[in-house]
Formats: structure tokens, sequence, C-alpha cells
């Protein structure tokens, strides 16, 4: 018996290997050519998207996002089921589409939001999701997302953030306003599992949330307030983005026009490097708060 093990053991080894790489063949062989160039270039939006957001640059950023944007899609169109890729689609459509096309073409951002939802509502399944974020009860999401973890926040958060900015775009279609409290149920999962994911957003979305209505409409002013200063609080104040959404939906709200004023002068005045790494939005957000101020004379 002794003897047959040590003659067998050097055949094990390169038995081994044979199998091994019969098995990565077979895996390679499950992937198109197409798949495996998009696969090896997702680093490479990584970095695109770093570069994007510390864009200093409106105009040049806004005349390249267009471009990334089909590429992603031509990517989706060899490998459709990439959960990253699907994300990065819907990521792009909602910052295009909030940063330049919303204050210029309602119906326009309208219909890029619904491509930026489709895209993110894709994820669901293949986190294992089985609910429709349209017709699905909130019951029946809140069930579904009770066994979520951090990982699938990406996933809960973008299809959320895209569906309730196409409700925002549609607040005449009655089917898709009743839609927002899903969209409550997915953020209020996002917030337990990781209140800081994407620079504390659920806690903007809901400091619009509870300050963009009345209280008797379900607004809550004191919670509104909370989320704001909390997300303030993630970006260390460095976000202008949190102060022009305080100043257009809370303050409006409340018919605080001082604090409407200093808020939306102060993101203004704010130095353009305040924030390197999110320079885009920073520059996005001061384009926003000269427009708003425009109107404070109609407002107050």
């Amino acid at each position: 018996i002794t003897m047959d093990k040590r003659r067998n053991t050097p055949l094990l080894a390169p038995l081994v290997r044979a199998t091994g790489l019969i098995v990565s063949l077979l895996l390679l062989a499950g992937c198109s050519t197409g798949q495996l160039v998009v696969r090896g270039s997702q680093t490479i939006l990584d970095s695109g998207v770093v570069a994007m957001n510390s864009e200093t640059d409106l105009e040049l950023a806004r005349t390249a996002m267009p471009a990334n944007l089909k590429l992603i899609e031509g990517m989706l169109l060899e490998d459709p089921g990439n959960i990253e890729l699907l994300l990065f689609a819907a990521q792009g459509f909602y910052g295009y589409s909030y940063g330049f096309i919303e204050t210029e073409d309602t119906d326009r951002a309208g219909a890029l939001y619904r491509r930026c939802f489709e895209y993110a509502r894709q994820t669901l399944p293949l986190r294992g999701f089985d609910f429709d974020p349209e017709i699905s009860s909130p019951d029946d999401i809140r069930a579904a997302l009770a066994s979520a973890d951090k990982k699938d926040v990406p996933a809960i958060f973008w299809t959320a953030s895209c569906q309730g900015k196409w409700i925002d775009m549609n607040r005449d279609k009655v089917a898709g306003f009743a839609g927002l409290g899903n969209v409550e149920v997915m953020m209020q999962r996002v917030l337990e599992l990781d209140e800081s994911y994407y620079h504390g957003a659920t806690h903007l979305f809901f400091g619009v949330f509870y300050g963009g209505r009345a209280p008797m409409l379900g607004g809550d002013f004191a919670r509104a307030e909370q989320h704001f200063e909390r997300a303030a609080e993630i970006n260390d104040n460095k976000l202008l983005l949190v102060d022009l959404m305080h100043a257009e939906y809370l303050d409006r709200q409340q018919l605080n026009r001082d604090g409407f004023h200093q808020r939306l002068t102060g993101i203004l005045e704010a130095p353009d490097d305040l924030y390197p790494e999110m320079a885009l939005i920073n520059g996005i957000s001061k384009q926003k708060a000269g427009l708003l101020l425009e109107h404070e004379d109609d407002w107050f």
C-alpha cells in the first residue's frame, strides 16, 4: 500500500492542474469576448467616475457625459446582467439629468430619470430581491428587504433615487406619485444599513421628503432639519448640495427668507476648492443657487 501511494502521488499534481485548466476553460467559454473586454474595463470606469466628480469645468462635464453614458449603454449590450455597469448607468443618467437638464427641460429630464430607474431596478433581482418597486406594496417591499445587507445598498439606493426623481418630474400622474411610499421604504432600509452611503444622500432624501411638504400633507420640519444637519456632518460641511436642498425645500416651505438667502449666498461665496473630490456637484450647486436667488422676491 505504501509503494502504491508513492507511485500515484506524482500523478495527482498534473491531474489537479489539468482539471483546473478544464474548469477555467469552461468558465471562459461561458463569457463572450465582448463580456471579457467589458469586465476588464470596469476599473477604467471607476477612475472615470472619480475624474468626473472632480471636474471643475461644468461645460466640459456637460459635453463629456453623454458620450460616456452611451459607452456604458454599449457595454451593457455586451454584458446586460452586469450589476456594476447597471449602477454606473443609473448614477450617470441621474447626475446628468439633475446637473444639466432638469432646470431647462423637465419633460426630457423625466424621460432620462425613467431610463435611470429602468437600469437601477434591474439590479434588484440580480441581488436576489423579488419585488417590483412600482407595483409591490410597501409591506411586501419591507419584508423583501429585511434580509438585505450592506452589499445590497447601491442597488436599493439607486433604484429608490431614480424612481423618486421620476415621480418628482411627473407629479401630475397619480399612479406614479402613489409610488412615493415605496421609495420611502427603500430609502429607510438604506438608512438602516449604511447612512453614509454616497455622501449621506439618504439623509438628503429625507430632508427633502419631510421638509418639502406642509405638516398637514405629511411634512415634518423638525425631522427634515435633523436629516439636513446629519448630511452636513457626514460631509464635514463641505458638500454645498446640502445647503442648496435645505434652502430650496425646507426654508421655502417654512417661509424662512433669511435662512434661504444666507444659505444660498454662502454657497456662492464658498471657495472653489472646498471639496476637490466633489468639485462637480459643488459647481452645479453654485449654479443652481444663483438660479434660486433670482426667484427670491417671487417666493417671499
